[in-house]
């Protein structure tokens, strides 16, 4: 028999290089004929805008959005200041003088506490015992409600008909993004009323009113609680529309009818169309 010859390199090399094709070809068929392979990639189908939206990828171009009330129809007014300054007590006199809606941001809480079946019962009543702010779209819809109904509701006075409307809003904003979110779903504010004076007569204030008031965060604690929150969160709020040239600042250490008589002209000033005044000592 003759002897075996040893295997030709090339012919060798052949069946390597046809194998090869044979199993790239065999793989591309599973993946053509495997369906998770059929599933658009992301960065060929890009997602569609609902889906886009959901997942926040559309934030350079956010959806058109207006306010719920025309600020050149509704006067809105920010009155603000530490607890205890005298903020329900001017607006009280400022209702009667220019015929505004005077919502208290603390009332309209205090009342959804209290009312039954409130969702947000249990949370507000927490907040207000720690002297914490309570979420911000709880309280802007709180206002926003109270806002619509009173105009709906009052159809004649001086600046109430054709759907226009005044308001004293005390208490609110206390934060910035309270003030964002108020400015880009309800209304833009004209100006801030702000109250000043010393966290001495403040506590004084408060104390003698919480003998009477029966509101459960007019104790020693709880005040206190209230100034740390209105230094760290509610100052900047304030720093923030001055800048802007929207805030009248009253020193409330005087007496009411003193406090009353700065309010009144710095109010009046802005209805007729003039900014309020850098400061009123």
């Amino acid at each position: 028999m003759p002897a075996n010859k040893p295997p030709n390199p090339a012919v060798l090399l052949s069946l390597a290089l046809v194998s090869c094709v044979s199993f790239y070809l065999l793989v591309k068929h599973r993946e053509q004929t495997n369906p998770a392979s059929q599933l658009p990639r992301q960065h060929d189908h890009p997602l569609t805008p609902p889906i886009a939206d959901a997942l926040h990828l559309h934030r350079s171009q956010p959806a058109a959005h207006s306010s719920a009330f025309d600020d050149k129809k509704v006067t809105v007014i920010f009155v603000l200041g530490g607890p205890g300054a005298g903020k329900g007590t001017q607006c009280a006199r400022l209702v009667q003088d220019f015929d505004f809606s005077h919502l208290s941001a603390g009332d309209l809480l205090r009342a959804e506490q209290n009312r039954e079946g409130s969702e947000y019962g249990k949370l507000i009543q927490t907040c207000i015992k720690e002297g914490t702010i309570v979420p911000m779209e709880v309280t802007v819809k709180l206002l926003q409600n109270a806002m619509t109904a009173a105009i709906e509701g009052k159809k004649n006075g001086e600046g109430w008909n054709d759907g226009r409307g005044r308001f004293l809003i005390d208490g609110f904003p206390r934060k910035m993004d309270q003030a964002e979110k108020f400015e880009e779903e309800v209304c833009k504010a004209a100006m801030v009323l702000f109250f000043t004076t010393t966290e001495e007569v403040m506590l004084e204030r408060l104390l003698e009113r919480g003998k009477t008031s029966g509101r459960e965060d007019d104790n020693v604690e709880s005040i206190k609680k209230r100034f740390n929150t209105y230094k760290e969160q509610t100052m900047p709020v304030i720093e923030h529309y001055e800048k802007l040239g929207k805030v009248a600042e009253i020193d409330s250490s005087a007496t009411i009818d003193e406090v009353h008589e700065k309010a009144k002209i710095a109010v009046q000033k802005v209805l007729d169309g003039v900014p309020p005044p850098k400061a009123s000592s």
